[in-house]
């Protein structure tokens, strides 16, 4: 059954006469009449009961009308999605983004979408750290990803939207407690805390970096998984660890405080990033929110 078919049987139907079902279309009265004789023959059953002076439904022309009304307004609803779709007022974004750093940023973003665009969904996937994150989004599987990066990868377009300064946080006993600031060569004997050498994160990078560049080796005692897990075992006196300003500021913790941390490097910029050609209209939209609710830094 074709749609043009549907629509030639659901007139007749409805108007109980070929000719005002052919003015109803816009169309001729003989070409309606084929039409429906070849759904008949395709079918293999009248749908319609004829006379000369009268048309009246068949058995199984009245068991198809409501089927073929869902059937127009399934397409009705189809083309409907396609048009929103296209301008953006439905659809799916990819959200990648980790650690507690994130978790305002995300937060504002997705409520400014939701104001803008309330079809549009953020799919959030909160557990991919920037190598894995920037990976994600060349190859299509992420939209939008919060990263950072020491040179913008090829492909990716991206703007800064938060910065982060360097800290180390210790339990509220441990022997730093009342410092202004640390120099990284100061932990060279401590016991650090860090998320795992191979989870991409960028700060485990920078750490390792720093520390090499300082002549040692971190004296890693324990590795976790994410962000929560590293400050509850500093909280618990385990050991310290080195992280992010924005992410102790998303902990209120008592038994922890925190020391800058002076190292040779530029303040860290987080980045709202996507792929360049991407042409989700979705994202279009999303982006334009994001343009209010994080404005760029730095």
């Amino acid at each position: 059954m074709e749609i043009h078919q549907i629509r030639a049987f659901l007139a007749v139907a409805e108007e109980l006469h070929f000719g005002r079902a052919a003015d109803k279309l816009g169309m001729a009265q003989p070409p309606l009449s084929r039409t429906i004789r070849q759904l008949e023959r395709e079918l293999g059953t009248d749908l319609f009961r004829r006379t000369t002076r009268s048309v009246s439904l068949s058995p199984a022309g009245a068991a198809l009308v409501e089927p073929a009304r869902a059937v127009l307004d399934s397409t009705r609803t189809a083309r409907e999605s396609i048009k929103l779709a296209t301008l953006g007022d439905i659809g799916h974004v990819r959200f990648g983004f980790a650690g507690a750093s994130s978790n305002k940023l995300v937060a504002k973003l997705a409520y400014a979408s939701r104001q803008r665009k309330p079809g549009i969904t953020l799919d959030l996937e909160s557990t991919t750290f920037a190598n894995e994150a920037l990976t994600r989004v060349i190859d299509g599987s992420l939209d939008l990803a919060l990263v950072r990066w020491q040179a913008k990868p090829p492909r990716i377009s991206g703007r800064p939207v938060m910065m982060e300064r360097p800290v180390v946080a210790v339990h509220t006993e441990h022997r730093f407690v009342g410092r202004s600031s640390m120099d990284i060569a100061e932990l060279a004997d401590e016991d650090l805390i860090l998320l795992p050498a191979e989870s991409g994160a960028n700060m485990r990078d920078l750490i390792d970096h720093w520390c090499f560049r300082a002549g040692f080796t971190p004296n890693v005692i324990q590795e976790a998984p994410d962000s929560w897990i590293v400050i509850a075992l500093v909280s618990a006196g385990m050991g310290i660890t080195i992280t992010y300003d924005s992410v102790v500021a998303s902990f209120n913790d008592p038994n922890m405080v925190t020391i800058p941390l002076t190292v040779d490097h530029d303040p860290i910029k987080v980045y709202l990033a996507h792929r360049e050609d991407d042409d989700n209209p979705a994202l279009r939209e999303v982006l334009a929110a994001a343009e209010l609710a994080l404005p760029t830094v730095g």
